[in-house]
């Protein structure tokens, strides 16, 4: 790689790590060509990106960012997935990966430009997606409507039931 392909290649990966809401940086030592494909797809699937970097590169290309904390120091064979889209759906994808291929190990991650651990990647992987939340929380916002009107709707029936047994008992009869 010459010095003009790293620059450009500095550059791009420069462009990525600032627009992304969340990356997870992972080790795949070990991993066949059909693996890789695999994960591939699935990260693309979640709405991510997958890239194999460079250690020296990444890191260059990491100063100023939030990801700087998460790219120094690199050993070994490196890849990072990026999403600018929602973090827990790239962390969902990747940590059902890892558990059934243990060639991929996670390095580290940043969500929203805040480092992570790899314990907070797995527990990140846990939480709902944003459509669940959104759909609880206004299950939440909606759910006093709904008794109001549920009450509401009693108390009228609750009258006419008693109109109608004092009707049948003649209670309105002159």
């Amino acid at each position: 790689m010459n010095k003009d392909e790293r620059k450009q290649e500095i550059a791009n990966l420069k462009e990525r790590l600032e627009k992304s809401k969340g990356l997870i940086v992972s080790g795949f030592t070990g991993m066949t060509v059909s693996q890789d494909y695999e994960l591939r797809k699935q990260v693309r699937a979640a709405g991510g990106k997958y890239r194999v970097v460079k250690n020296t590169l990444a890191e260059i290309a990491s100063e100023g960012t939030t990801a700087s904390s998460a790219l120094k120091g690199l050993a070994g064979p490196t890849a990072i997935s990026f999403t600018e889209g929602d973090p827990v759906s790239l962390a969902k994808a990747l940590t059902a990966y890892a558990k059934t291929n243990p060639a991929f190990v996670f390095k580290a991650g940043v969500v929203e430009g805040r480092a992570v651990s790899i314990a907070e990647i797995s527990q990140l992987a846990t939480l709902p997606s944003k459509e669940e939340l959104i759909a609880k929380l206004l299950f939440l916002i909606n759910a006093p409507a709904q008794q109001l009107v549920t009450v509401t709707g009693a108390i009228a029936r609750n009258l006419a039931v008693v109109v109608d047994q004092a009707v049948k008992a003649n209670k309105f009869a002159e």
